[in-house]
């Protein structure tokens, strides 16, 4: 069986994360196939043109990380209807130089997660406008909005609630099946 390695970027810098929590329980379900591994953002300096001359050893790491990578995996919180600026930046550095980016044509999935009722609905969006235009085919179904994610997790990060551990199975499942038809 052929294995594709996915990098899964979580948008959130909290330590107790919902985010890093539903990572981390995809990354526990995914099909064989799927080699996860968590690709840290926290640290890159925030996109400015005039440091491409002398380029942060940070963004070069991330761009040779992520060319490393078969496939990618977003977890993304929403803050004022948007993206986090740690993920937008990173999606930022890694697509500079311009012809040379990192994310180009890697078949990705979304999961929005949040502790309200509308379940990350307009990052999950944004983030698919701006994966669009950086050429990444992003899975469209199923859709997968975790709304009010504090009662789903127990005081040890674990997921209790079945019928999202039932979805996100389906849902790892589906991008199984997104990767292979884009790799293959």
């Amino acid at each position: 069986m052929k294995k594709y390695k996915v990098a899964v970027i979580v948008g959130s810098l909290r330590k107790e994360s919902y985010n890093l929590k539903t990572a981390k329980v995809l990354m526990e379900i995914a099909p064989e196939s799927l080699s996860t591994e968590l690709l840290d953002i926290a640290g890159i300096p925030m996109y400015n043109q005039d440091l491409e001359e002398n380029t942060p050893k940070e963004w070069v790491e991330l761009r040779e990380n992520v060319k490393n990578y078969d496939a990618l995996l977003f977890l993304t919180p929403e803050y004022n209807r948007s993206v986090p600026a740690v993920l937008k930046n990173a999606l930022d550095v890694g697509s500079r130089p311009p012809g040379k980016s990192c994310w180009n044509a890697k078949p990705a999935a979304i999961v929005s997660v949040s502790t309200g009722s509308i379940s990350g609905f307009g990052a999950n969006h944004h983030l698919r406008q701006s994966l669009t235009f950086l050429n990444v085919p992003t899975m469209a179904q199923p859709e997968a909005y975790i709304g009010g994610v504090a009662d789903l997790f127990d005081d040890q990060g674990n997921l209790t609630n079945n019928s999202t551990k039932e979805f996100l199975k389906t849902f790892m499942l589906a991008f199984e099946k997104w990767v292979i038809t884009h790799l293959e």
